[in-house]
């Protein structure tokens, strides 16, 4: 009977769905009921699998609270910074309405201590109430440099603390020793945008908390937490992925992806029709796994299945989609690949590229390459980088979105080594290699270190690199949630010959 079968139509599903799709249903168990085995959905009708899944929905979004409040003394004031002629009313407004239109930007809840502290017991008070309330970051604002000593009290609360000190309220030696502390962020300046930034790193950890990642590899199901980030990381047998690909149907959406892609890629070089349809399946099969298995990030074992040729093509240029939604697609089911990617995701708001790194010894630059890179490299809703659509070079199958990055832009690189310590290093764009003449990965970016004498002492493999210099803001993420921070050292150790 099976073999009069040439198309079925299934409600929800599309119509027609093809032969060979329906048998490898019917071979799962899955004819007429249409049942699929999703392990966080066990049960779940799959009629549904042609819905429209919000991919940036999936993103965290925790509720972030900050709790704010100004530091002075008693005025009038008589010397003292920042003095006699500073306004202090009028300054205390405009970074109060600055500090609120950033929490405002960076989705935060910012609840303000309506009167300044101006002595010990209203210092008191305030630390109390704040242990009692446990809000996810103290922010403490100064109009006097005499408030250092308050300031010093806050910091030990146990609360991650931010102290915003606009110039006229600190010396070197107020903020030598704390700036440095684990717990505490300091920004001695009248940068504001610091404080927003600040706000990221708070928001940061808190998603980091609220991320489940799915890493699907291996056969069988398992769970563990990663300490210090807590992120709670899911282990999902590999066939679940590349089954449900092949119940996946090539819907009017699927089609929809192929054809915009194609449409705003500069060049599609070696990708066929059904190389495109076949990425845009594979793009929202790993969304539906993703949602049903209420996880908000996700690593796959993609070359495993490519050389066990249980899928016709790789997931590059899902991965790219995802990166673009700002949520996390990392290749080769590297967890702490996964986890770097998600820093520059939660932290900077950017897609970042997990690569293999090549040393180029005539030229002493880093080549940092994969298949798979986000476009939007300036951030979330900014405009794409021009990119080709290729194939994934190793295999010569299916696409891989071939981005060419920006000469001249500094970039950073970070690689968790483990949740409590992380690489971190700088350097600039100075060209982006071709394959061929070259051979290995699709994107491959030629940097410019920075602080690092020769290339070969680059530390790490499946760094993230992404735009902007953000060394610092790096340091003060790991700071904050006392992580260890490493560099490649910027020259290489001395050794010994006999």
């Amino acid at each position: 009977m099976m073999e009069n079968v040439k198309s079925v139509c299934v409600p929800g599903v599309g119509c027609p769905l093809s032969r060979r799709h329906f048998l490898g249903m019917a071979a799962g168990g899955l004819a007429g009921t249409l049942l699929w085995d999703g392990g966080g959905t066990q049960g779940q009708a799959a009629t549904d699998l042609g819905e429209y899944i919000d991919l940036a929905s999936l993103r965290p979004r925790p509720k972030v609270r900050v709790k704010s409040a100004v530091l002075r003394l008693k005025p009038p004031y008589w010397l003292g910074w920042p003095g006699t002629s500073y306004d202090l009313e009028t300054m205390g407004r405009f970074y109060r309405d600055a500090f609120a239109d950033a929490a405002d930007r960076v989705g935060i809840e910012l609840e303000r201590e309506e009167q300044p502290l101006e002595n010990g017991e209203a210092v008191g008070s305030f630390i109390e109430a704040s242990k009692a309330s446990q809000p996810d970051a103290l922010l403490v604002s100064l109009q006097h440099m005499g408030a250092w000593r308050w300031a010093d009290q806050v910091a030990q609360s146990g609360v991650p603390t931010i102290i915003f000190a606009p110039v006229g309220t600190a010396f070197t030696g107020h903020v030598l020793e704390i700036s440095r502390r684990p717990g505490v962020h300091v920004i001695s300046s009248l940068e504001t945008s610091a404080v927003e930034q600040a706000f990221r790193m708070i928001r940061a950890m808190k998603q980091f908390q609220a991320t489940r990642l799915l890493v699907v590899a291996g056969t069988t199901r398992k769970e563990r937490v990663l300490q210090k980030l807590g992120t709670q990381v899911r282990y999902v047998p590999r066939r679940l992925l590349h089954e449900l690909f092949e119940r996946m149907p090539e819907t009017q959406e699927v089609r929809r992806i192929a054809a915009q892609m194609r449409r705003k890629a500069r060049k599609v070089v070696e990708p066929t029709r059904e190389d495109l349809l076949n990425a845009a399946r594979s793009y929202v099969t790993a969304r539906r796994l993703l949602r049903d298995e209420n996880a908000h990030a996700m690593t796959t074992d993609c070359l495993g299945m490519v050389t066990s040729k249980v899928v016709p093509t790789p997931p590059c240029m899902a991965v790219s989609m995802f990166q673009d939604q700002g949520v996390t697609y990392g290749c080769e089911a590297d967890v702490f690949g996964a986890m770097s990617l998600m820093l520059t995701s939660y932290l900077f708001d950017q897609p970042g590229f997990m690569n293999d790194p090549v040393p180029e010894t005539v030229k002493n630059v880093l080549i940092t390459a994969h298949c798979v890179c986000g476009t939007r490299l300036n951030g979330f809703g900014k405009p794409p980088e021009p990119f080709n659509l290729r194939s994934h070079s190793e295999s010569d199958l299916g696409v891989s979105v071939q981005v060419f990055w920006k000469v001249g832009q500094p970039v950073t690189l970070a690689r968790f080594q483990n949740p409590t310590r992380l690489i971190v290093d700088s350097g600039t764009v100075v060209g982006n290699v071709d394959t061929p003449p070259a051979g290995g990965c699709r994107t491959s970016v030629e940097i410019k270190m920075d602080r690092v004498e020769d290339v070969r002492d680059v530390l790490g493999f499946h760094q993230v690199v992404f735009y902007g210099n953000h060394r610092r803001e790096v340091e003060d993420f790991c700071q904050m949630y006392d992580i260890e921070v490493i560099h490649s050292p910027e020259r290489a150790p001395r050794r010994e010959t006999t």
